[in-house]
């Protein structure tokens, strides 16, 4: 099956459909970090080209709720807010039968729908607290692979996710990329479930 992987450079959830033999691409402004197929584009150029499965992740710059309040202040301007709730209904009604679009926890919820799936890394395998929300389009919600401990530390009386601890702590040209990483074992899991759907259709 095709299955376009949106705003994606990593390749990871790319990579996850290919060694199951699908035909994958990934597409992001930027060149891929791993050898495969990809396109250095707008993504919005490549929704009508006969995909069977679109898996979105819009950037959350400007979506995500732990940063709204730079637009209330007026320390951002509004229509960076706007333009980037555009291109995430540009994806949720793109010409594919299956999409998933992911986001942490973020204004799509107010603004457009709340999602259909929250899910936390480590309910497939990382020792890692970090909400995610998943808009699903005749899709299944995805079932847990593997559930581990979340690894937590508390830091002046509060407590937190280790993951958010250390990537604190690394420079601010560098934090953001980190952080938005997808998750291998979320990705396993999409394309071994997910892809199953898509061939039963």
């Amino acid at each position: 099956m095709k299955v376009l992987v949106a705003c994606e450079y990593s390749g990871i959830v790319r990579d996850s459909f290919t060694r199951l033999g699908h035909d994958a691409w990934s597409c992001d402004i930027l060149p891929t970090e791993s050898e495969g197929n990809h396109y250095q584009d707008d993504v919005l150029n490549h929704l009508d080209e006969g995909w069977d499965l679109m898996i979105a992740h819009p950037p959350c710059t400007h979506l995500a709720v732990s940063g709204a309040r730079w637009f209330t202040s007026g320390h951002k301007p509004r229509h960076l807010q706007v333009e980037a709730l555009e291109f995430v209904n540009k994806l949720m009604n793109a010409p594919i039968k299956k999409i998933a679009l992911e986001n942490p926890v973020s204004i799509i919820s107010s603004k457009i729908r709340k999602p259909e799936q929250i899910i936390q890394p480590y309910q497939f395998g990382h020792p890692v607290k970090k909400t995610t929300c998943l808009w699903l389009k005749n899709l299944p919600k995805l079932q847990h692979t593997k559930i581990v401990e979340p690894e937590m530390i508390t830091v002046n009386g509060y407590t937190m996710s280790r993951f958010h601890y250390d990537t604190f702590r690394l420079p601010k040209s560098i934090r953001g990329k980190v952080r938005s990483r997808f998750w291998e074992g979320v990705a396993d899991a999409m394309a071994n479930q997910w892809g199953k759907e898509v061939n039963n259709d």
